[in-house]
């Protein structure tokens, strides 16, 4: 099967099949793969083109707009090569900042970074990373802290990426969705959110 077919949603399914659907697709998708740069690519595009395929949200009021992850830029290499001498964004937020760098992604530009450093943090992809937990959203303007990327976005969900290491639980980053209409996401879509971001997680060496 071609790699675009995975977008394809079959006719007359409910969120959970869609949501179960897409998992399985995603599986595929992986299987082989261990490189996080290329498997985070494929899921954004996936999960966003599948959602533009499913009548629930499709490309009209109800769209998914944005669809991408941020990392944690402490666990990104350091630049090999490179042909400025500029400090790094760390440097303009003060050297012991905590970043989110802007990560593989389907939809209009985004915020390259977001501050998770404590006690400076805000926005909701902040707090789904700090507190390790899903922030589901049905007004962003009614939320503290919101981060406007995209004016037309009304609602966001924002699933954190977890790994369980030596025992202790870190917070790689996180995967974030933005809808066109207020209440665009609901509880079914979060838990088909956070099994993709565990099956992405498992899938990347990190």
């Amino acid at each position: 099967m071609p790699h675009a077919d995975s977008a394809l949603i079959p006719a007359g399914i409910d969120k959970t099949a869609f949501w179960a659907h897409v998992h399985e697709q995603l599986s595929h998708l992986l299987d082989g793969q261990r490189n996080w740069v290329t498997n985070l690519a494929n899921a954004a595009s996936l999960v966003f083109n599948a959602l533009q395929a499913f009548p629930d949200f499709g490309t009209g009021e109800r769209m998914v707009n944005w669809c991408g992850f941020y990392l944690d830029a402490a666990l990104l290499p350091a630049p090999k090569f490179t042909a400025r001498s500029e400090a790094g964004p760390a440097a303009a937020h003060g050297q012991d900042a905590r970043l989110l760098l802007l990560g593989p992604f389907c939809g209009k530009p985004a915020c390259q970074l977001i501050n998770v450093t404590p006690g400076r943090a805000r926005g909701v992809c902040a707090d789904a990373f700090l507190q390790r937990k899903t922030v589901l959203v049905r007004d962003v303007e009614a939320y503290p802290g919101h981060i406007a990327c995209d004016g037309e976005t009304k609602s966001e969900v924002v699933c954190p990426l977890l790994l369980t290491v030596d025992g202790e639980e870190r917070a790689l980053g996180v995967l974030d969705l933005d809808c066109l209409a207020l209440a665009g996401f609901d509880e079914r879509d979060q838990a088909g959110l956070e099994k993709i971001a565990k099956r992405v997680v498992d899938a990347c060496d990190w």
